[in-house]
């Protein structure tokens, strides 16, 4: 049964009556072409509106692949740090690995940059469909690898990178970092994944209820996972590198937090992922916001719940970062 609107916050109620929709929605993925062009003047509408941060630096870098295109990585870093080298958070950004690009999260990622002191290494993955997954983690764990070789030129602590993503971005997280495990790669600080986008098949009860509220309903899920996926969505011709709640074994991969809010088509499929991540002896912060749409946060920032995910989000990541690796990381060959 569809959630009835009366259930979200009443915050973010008044923010959700605000956003323009189309006849699909917030996202209308039936036109990719078109909402990715609306998404980037956006993007820049806000950049253009925002004041310049000279507190960070924002420098452009591409990590080789040896059999396809380089990974376009944007370094952000604070020129207010210590010194020492810097803790870094390898973020992907949110858009159902259909749309998006890394620059578009340059705003809040500045902010979190000077208040933790880190850096921020956002990759502009391939997207869906020119490339099919596992195409997008396949570019993280490329990302991941020149961070490593790169760290000590780069004024960087590779004891400490972490992983991030929101969204789809967060799903991509997730990929990367069972790849970094596959490959004998040594483990992130953490992985913390934002409303993640886990599970290509779409059977939970969440998946099925969240359908007419505009913000990432069942159908535009289904048309992201079909756009990433081809004839495989939903069959047994999944890799977890593709959808992370594919993977039986969750063994050794680092710890990890989870944010979603309950009126999310997400929800049951990342508690799942979060409970089984413990089940396997991984540690978890898990978190769940009663009356929250998808990425609440970016709609209604001033709200009491956005508020209170960004003190834990924040919290989470300062946390890890204070926290020396035991030795440092064997480069990969």
């Amino acid at each position: 049964m569809p959630v009835p609107r009366l259930l979200v916050d009443p915050e973010l109620r008044r923010a959700l009556d605000a956003v323009p929709m189309t006849p699909n929605g917030a996202f209308d993925l039936t036109d990719i072409p078109a909402t990715r062009e609306t998404l980037r003047a956006f993007a820049a509408a806000v950049a253009d509106s925002t004041p310049d941060d000279p507190s960070v630096t924002v420098t452009e870098h591409r990590a080789t692949r040896p059999d396809g295109p380089d990974v376009p990585i944007r370094l952000l870093r604070p020129t207010t740090a210590g010194p020492g080298p810097l803790p870094v958070l390898l973020w992907f950004h949110g858009g159902g690995q259909v749309l998006g690009f890394a620059a578009q999260d340059d705003p809040w990622l500045k902010r979190l940059s000077t208040r933790l002191g880190c850096a921020v290494a956002a990759v502009d993955y391939r997207l869906a469909p020119e490339t099919p997954a596992p195409g997008a983690a396949e570019d993280g764990h490329t990302a991941h690898r020149w961070l490593l070789h790169e760290a000590r030129a780069l004024g960087l602590d590779a004891t400490r990178i972490g992983i991030g993503g929101q969204s789809g971005g967060g799903g991509v997280a997730a990929a990367t970092a069972l790849l970094v495990r596959d490959h004998g790669g040594p483990t992130p600080l953490f992985q913390a994944l934002m409303y993640p986008m886990l599970d290509d098949r779409n059977r939970t009860a969440s998946s099925h209820e969240i359908t007419d509220l505009g913000i990432w309903d069942r159908a535009t899920n289904l048309l992201a996972w079909r756009a990433i996926l081809g004839d495989r969505a939903g069959t047994d011709q999944v890799s977890p590198y593709a959808a992370p709640a594919r993977a039986e074994d969750l063994g050794g991969l680092p710890p990890t937090f989870v944010a979603v809010g309950e009126l999310d088509s997400f929800r049951d499929e990342d508690l799942d992922y979060a409970m089984r991540l413990r089940a396997h002896g991984v540690p978890v912060e898990l978190h769940l916001y009663p009356g929250a749409y998808h990425a609440f946060d970016l709609f209604a920032p001033e709200s009491q719940l956005a508020e209170s995910f960004e003190q834990a989000w924040l919290g989470y990541l300062a946390r890890h970062f204070r926290t020396p690796a035991p030795q440092s990381p064997q480069l990969p060959a």
